[in-house]
C-alpha cells in the first residue's frame, strides 16, 4: 500500500483524524483487493485500509486459489460504500461465499471494541491510496449514493460475471421433454444456440439500469414524425429522463459514470454496453441540447475525465468499433454547433472537439457515412499484431 511518508503532511494529518476505516478480517493471502482506482495482493499482515477520505468509493475484490492449487484469481465483486468522517466498517471473510460478510457493522459492541483496539490494528492497516483520489473523484464527481444504490443489484454486489440460473429448472420430466435433443449434430449456429437452455439473472443479482426505450417515438406516430425522432432521439431521451431521473435530470450523468466504473474498474462488460447505448441517447438528442444547457455542460466535463482514462488498447479492441466514439461524438459536435445552442455550451464543444482531435488524432469532419472507418493514427505506444 501507499507510503503516507509520500504524502502531504497537512492532508495525512487530516485524513488521520477524519478518514474512515475499512477492517477487513481473515481475507486470505493473495486475494486481489483494491478500493476506488488501486487494487492490490493481500500479504499476511493485512486487516484493512485505515485514512479513507470520507464520501463514496467502490471496494472491489477477487479471491484467489492458494499457490499449491494453481493461484488462479476469480471474478470482480465490488460494492459502492459512503463513508462518514471516522466511521468504522466492519467485514469478516467468509470462506464458503468467498465473500465480504459486513454484519458485524450492526453489531455495535464489535465496532466499539474495534475503535477501541484502533491503536493495535494500525499496523496492519494500509493508508488508503491517496495519489489516485483526484482521478476517482473526476470519475465519480455527479454520481450520489442514492443513484448508486438505486443502480446496483439488490444483492447490493457488482458481479463481473453474471450469475445466472435457467428460466426452467428441468426439475420434471415434462420439461426436459419439451428442451431440444441433444444428441444429433447442429446444421447451423442458431441451431446450436437454440437448444442451448434460456438463462436469467439470479433474482437480485442483476444491475438496475435505466431501461432504453426500444421505439425512440410515440405511440400513434405518423411516418414524419418517426423518421424524425429516428435523426433526433429528444423524445427517448426525456422519456428516461421523466421514468428514471424526474427530480434530477442531471442524475443521469450520475448513472453513465455509474456504468463505466462498473466496467472500467469492476470488470462488468454490461456497464460498457449501457454506457453506450445512454451515450447515444445523449448525443443525438438535438432538441435537448437546445433545452438542458446544464446537462449537456455537465456531460462534456464527464465525458473529459472518462476518455482520458480508458486505456489505450480498449480504444482499439472495443471503443473503436464502428467508429462508435468517432461517429456518436461527431453527431454531437454537429448539433452542438446548430441554431438555438447556447453560446456557452457552443464554445465548450468546440474546445472539447479540438481537444479530443488533438489528444487521440480523430477526424470529426470526415464523412463518416461515405468512407471506409478512418483510424488515422493508433493511440501511443499501441501496437496491432
Amino acid at each position: 500500500l501507499a507510503n503516507v511518508v509520500d504524502m502531504d503532511p497537512d492532508v495525512a494529518r487530516r485524513l488521520f483524524e477524519e478518514g474512515a476505516f475499512l477492517v477487513l478480517l481473515g481475507v486470505p493471502q493473495g486475494t486481489e483487493l483494491g478500493i476506488d482506482c488501486k487494487s492490490w495482493q493481500v500479504g499476511p499482515r493485512f486487516k484493512g485500509v485505515k485514512m479513507i477520505p470520507p464520501g463514496m468509493h467502490f471496494l472491489h475484490y477477487c479471491s484467489a486459489n492458494p499457490p499449491s492449487c494453481g493461484g488462479e484469481i476469480g471474478p470482480k465483486t465490488g460494492l459502492f460504500l459512503t463513508l462518514k468522517p471516522r466511521e468504522i466498517l466492519l467485514a469478516n471473510w467468509d470462506p464458503k461465499t468467498e465473500d465480504l460478510d459486513f454484519s458485524a457493522s450492526q453489531n455495535e459492541e464489535e465496532v466499539s471494541r474495534i475503535r477501541a483496539s484502533l491503536r493495535d490494528l494500525d499496523p496492519f492497516l494500509g493508508p488508503y491510496p491517496y495519489e489516485v483520489m483526484r482521478k476517482w473523484v473526476s470519475l465519480t464527481d455527479r454520481l450520489s449514493q442514492e443513484v448508486a444504490s438505486s443502480l446496483q443489484p439488490l444483492s447490493g454486489r457488482v458481479c463481473a460475471f453474471s450469475d445466472v440460473i435457467p428460466v426452467v429448472d428441468f426439475r420434471h420430466t415434462k420439461d426436459r421433454e419439451e428442451q431440444p435433443r441433444n444428441d444429433t449434430a447442429c446444421q447451423s449456429m442458431k441451431e446450436g444456440l437454440d437448444r442451448l437452455p434460456r438463462m436469467k439473472h439470479r433474482e437480485g443479482t442483476e444491475l438496475r439500469f435505466s431501461a432504453i426505450p426500444e421505439k425512440n417515438y410515440p405511440p400513434g406516430a405518423t411516418p414524419a414524425e418517426i423518421t424524425q425522432c429516428s435523426m433526433d432521439l429528444s423524445y427517448a431521451l426525456e422519456r428516461v429522463l421523466e421514468k428514471n431521473h424526474r427530480l434530477q435530470p442531471l442524475n443521469v450523468l450520475g448513472e453513465l459514470q455509474f456504468a463505466f466504473v462498473c466496467f472500467l474498474i469492476g470488470n462488468v462488460y454490461e456497464g460498457f454496453e449501457h454506457w453506450k447505448r445512454l451515450l447515444v441517447l445523449l448525443c443525438r438528442a438535438e432538441e435537448a441540447m437546445r433545452e438542458r444547457k446544464e446537462l449537456y455542460l455537465g456531460l462534456i466535463a464527464v465525458l473529459y475525465h472518462q476518455l482520458g482514462e480508458i486505456p489505450p488498447d480498449f480504444f482499439v479492441d472495443i471503443v473503436s468499433q464502428d467508429n462508435f466514439l468517432t461517429s456518436t461524438l461527431q453527431d454531437f459536435f454537429q448539433f452542438a454547433s446548430g441554431p438555438g445552442v447556447d453560446g456557452t455550451l457552443r464554445k465548450r464543444a468546440e474546445k472539447f472537439k479540438a481537444h479530443l482531435t488533438k489528444k487521440f488524432r480523430w477526424d470529426f469532419d470526415a464523412d463518416l457515412d461515405d468512407c471506409a472507418p478512418v483510424v488515422v493514427e493508433l493511440p501511443e505506444g499501441v501496437t496491432v499484431d
